[in-house]
């Protein structure tokens, strides 16, 4: 079975960077004249990133509103941190500042190059058009009891006293909600063998060399005896099970069934045509990577931030008990969890699990009051925005009140990026973390272990809690 990840076209993806970007002494002095930034070298700021992003992102805020970073075999990166700036990034013309050109090579070869991540003009909004309807206004509402269901179903198997990592155990919450309201695999046997390849294949994303498939440099297969080439390997095996699946519902039809793959294989574009079976591929694995481990990994950082605050703990449970009550959290309690989603939003704001947002630049341009030659990539840098003591005081502390008191001043506060390329799935995932967290914690009382102190860890999608955020469960109460 072709489960290869390249475009049907070469239209609207590979188009050269070189074609836009300025050559020999022209580009040498245009890159010279862009803002300071580190001195040391592109390949040692790569590996400083790799081995602590938050680190080198908190770097940024020496050089004031703009500096400039440099990784190897890429484009300088110009980096803007006033508002008016990110909005000026945020609401450019999307063939003017591209999103797609400039993930291209660092997601593509990951993802597909059908992702909608790294799809820029016409393509991309047909991609966008049809992969939307699934994450926005009832259809979430459907989603809610199967979320529900999958987290208690987790938690029974929790035993006290025993020290876990919650990261893990949100993992098992995130990858289950994928299987089968994304996927919709129900079937016991195929779910058991769905499961085991794709735990192979997220080893690699959430294992020790993870931060290195990342970089082209390290994109080496060696008859797959490297990270590369068993990262293919495992990929390869659960795209084979997927494209049966999709090849069974195109000849069976998908009469009554409510999954995202099952409404993406029946959804029509402006000209009456489907997506392909590489485009359906591409993004099922563009919403497992970005549904499942970057939602799983802010889940673990809430717990990590909010498990050792009695005060905040206090007030979580007295809002659940206000608006919940003794009974299963439901849908219709999730808008009025105010409190919660204030644990949720200041948690992005500390620990953002994407540090950056980027678009490649076409055209020259201007951007915060600084001339931006083409060829280039600008930043709206989240981690050092959300971080900014003039905008967020006393930026190191958690504290959910900044969400409650006052709402962030407009392009301070982006977790899921801004404009027309937002992520698509933001309310989803945001709606997953919801009823997770609301019915934890509902149940269950926990703490995490005695110093133990996260160190911010490099994946391949996201950044992450060391150790997992190694949790003990003090009690358990029965299911609503």
């Amino acid at each position: 079975m072709a489960t290869q990840t390249e475009p049907r076209s070469d239209a609207g993806r590979r188009r050269s960077t070189a074609a836009v970007a300025p050559d020999g002494p022209a580009k040498r002095r245009r890159t010279q004249d862009l803002p300071p930034g580190a001195s040391t070298p592109p390949i040692l700021q790569m590996l400083r990133y790799a081995l602590n992003p938050y680190a080198t992102m908190a770097e940024g805020l020496r050089y004031g509103d703009c500096y400039t970073a440099r990784m190897p075999g890429q484009p300088p990166i110009v980096s803007f941190t006033d508002p008016q700036a990110i909005k000026e990034i945020f609401a450019s013309d999307p063939d003017a500042l591209r999103s797609g050109e400039a993930l291209g090579d660092l997601l593509g070869p990951l993802i597909g190059f059908n992702s909608l991540l790294v799809l820029d003009g016409e393509r991309w909004g047909r991609e966008r058009r049809l992969i939307q309807p699934p994450f926005h206004g009832e259809r979430m509402h459907t989603y809610a009891a199967t979320i529900q269901q999958i987290t208690n179903d987790v938690v029974d198997r929790w035993t006290l006293g025993t020290s876990f990592s919650i990261h893990s155990q949100m993992q098992k919450i995130t990858l289950e909600v994928i299987m089968r309201v994304v996927f919709g695999v129900e079937e016991r046997e195929k779910l058991k063998r769905l499961r085991r390849a794709l735990l192979r294949f997220l080893s690699m994303i959430d294992g020790p060399t993870a931060p290195f498939l990342f970089f082209p440099m390290f994109r080496k297969d060696l008859w797959g005896l490297t990270p590369w080439g068993r990262y293919t390997r495992h990929r390869k095996a659960v795209l084979d099970i997927l494209l049966d699946e999709i090849h069974r519902r195109r000849a069976e039809g998908t009469t009554g069934r409510r999954d995202v793959l099952s409404m993406l294989i029946e959804a029509r574009d402006e000209d009456g045509d489907p997506m392909t079976d590489q485009e359906l591929l591409d993004e099922m694995l563009t919403l497992l990577g970005a549904g499942h481990e970057t939602t799983a990994t802010s889940l673990a950082w809430t717990f990590y931030h909010a498990l050792p605050r009695l005060d905040v703990m206090s007030k979580v449970h007295e809002e659940l008990q206000s608006v919940v009550g003794t009974g299963p959290v439901q849908a219709e309690h999730l808008q009025r969890l105010a409190y919660l989603e204030a644990v949720i939003d200041e948690t992005q704001r500390l620990t953002p699990v994407a540090t950056a947002i980027l678009r490649r630049v076409k055209a020259p341009v201007r951007i915060g009051g600084r001339d931006i030659p083409a060829g280039v990539n600008v930043s709206a840098p989240i981690y050092t925005v959300h971080h900014r003591p003039d905008f967020w005081p006393n930026p190191g502390r958690f504290d959910p009140d900044r969400f409650i008191t006052a709402r962030p001043r407009p392009y301070t506060f982006f977790p899921f990026g801004g404009g027309v390329r937002r992520c698509l799935g933001a309310a989803f995932a945001g709606y997953e973390m919801k009823i997770v967290l609301a019915e934890v914690f509902s149940r269950v009382q926990m703490h995490v272990r005695p110093n133990y102190r996260a160190r911010p860890v490099l994946r391949t999608v996201a950044v992450g809690p060391s150790g997992g955020v190694p949790v003990v469960v003090d009690s358990i109460s029965p299911r609503g």
